[in-house]
């Protein structure tokens, strides 16, 4: 299948470097030199995926984004120069589903890209029509084989990667993961020991199927160990 990625970044070498490896591994590629167009063509072109840098000029990456998310959950993985955590976890807390720190390998960066496909082929090829009621759990009901979730009836919006975690946790009910089994299991591959990343994910989904995400009743926290599902 011929799948289309997007790559937004006023970089023309690094945005070169990273064309060319995707179309080696056969990947249609467009591109968008600022923030302004990166929304403009992530609207127009319908991306499987989205490369987004953060330090460009008119837009920068978080709001790009933001802009982004409020129209499609298409998968975001983030470039960035810079390795300080509060960077990592805000384009993580704006619906960005992976992030690159530069310099990267291209390996590395096609495993990241494969990996994040691989999540949201899964969700498109999901049938039309599947029996409803496949977990139960109060007010929230979620189908895996229609990639929805629902509460008191209402689809709750979530990314491929917070339907993922919230699939693997209440399928397992009542046991409890380390993040790191969790970014193995969900994630699909090593994050160099980035737990921060579950953290900010399961903060996310709280705040999308909780009453009160303070006092959660589906995601649990087992302190000291990890994450459950409980209701």
């Amino acid at each position: 299948m011929d799948r289309k990625i997007l790559i937004v970044d006023d970089e023309k070498n690094i945005v070169d470097i990273i064309a060319f490896n995707l179309k080696k591994e056969g990947y249609t590629v467009i591109t968008a030199a600022d923030g302004e167009e990166g929304v403009q063509k992530a609207m127009e072109e319908n991306p499987d995926l989205i490369l987004l840098d953060i330090m460009m000029p008119k837009l920068d990456g978080y709001e790009v984004c933001k802009k982004i998310r409020e129209k499609k959950n298409t998968p975001i993985i983030m470039l960035t120069a810079r390795a300080e955590e509060l960077d990592k976890v805000l384009g993580l807390e704006l619906g960005a589903d992976d992030y690159v720190t530069k310099p990267f390998g291209v390996r590395e960066l096609m495993a990241r890209v494969k990996a994040n496909l691989r999540k949201s082929v899964v969700r498109e090829e999901a049938p039309e029509q599947a029996p409803a009621g496949k977990g139960n759990f109060g007010k929230l009901d979620i189908n895996p084989d229609r990639y929805e979730v629902r509460k008191d009836g209402r689809i709750i919006d979530l990314t491929v990667r917070e339907f993922e975690l919230l699939k693997y946790l209440s399928a397992q009910k009542g046991q409890v993961f380390s993040r790191e089994t969790l970014l193995e299991k969900v994630w699909g591959y090593e994050y160099f020991g980035d737990v921060r990343t579950v953290d900010v994910t399961i903060r996310r989904l709280r705040e999308k199927i909780e009453d009160d995400p303070g006092k959660p009743v589906y995601i649990l926290t087992k302190r000291g160990v990890g994450y459950y599902f409980d209701c």
